[in-house]
């Protein structure tokens, strides 16, 4: 993961297993990941908005980690990013990144 959009948080480990943390860090996982390729392109949150087929409004919510995604919204963004999707979940890790594709 970069650095960037998100820093590193300091969470205490009793709150590590509770379900909401757990969604919580897969939320921001994603939002780091568009906020990460989205950058790398050179786009705008509008701009990924319009290739994507969302409003500027919900890029903003994705990256800062405040959506639930779909698969409807999964594979929009990996199209409005020109990449393909890689998602691992394993225990209470989610790690989320978007993968250039191939020309």
């Amino acid at each position: 993961m970069s650095r960037g959009y998100h820093t590193a948080w300091n969470i205490p480990d009793e709150h590590r297993g509770d379900p909401a943390y757990v969604e919580a860090g897969a939320a921001i996982a994603l939002g780091q990941a568009v906020f990460d390729r989205r950058s790398e392109l050179g786009l705008s949150q509008e701009e990924l908005a319009r290739r994507a087929g969302l409003t500027a409004s919900e890029v903003e919510l994705i990256e800062g980690g405040a959506t639930v995604p779909t698969l409807r919204l999964l594979r929009a963004l990996a199209q409005g990013l020109d990449a393909k999707l890689d998602l691992s979940i394993e225990d209470d890790e989610t790690h989320v990144s978007f993968i250039a594709s191939a020309a």
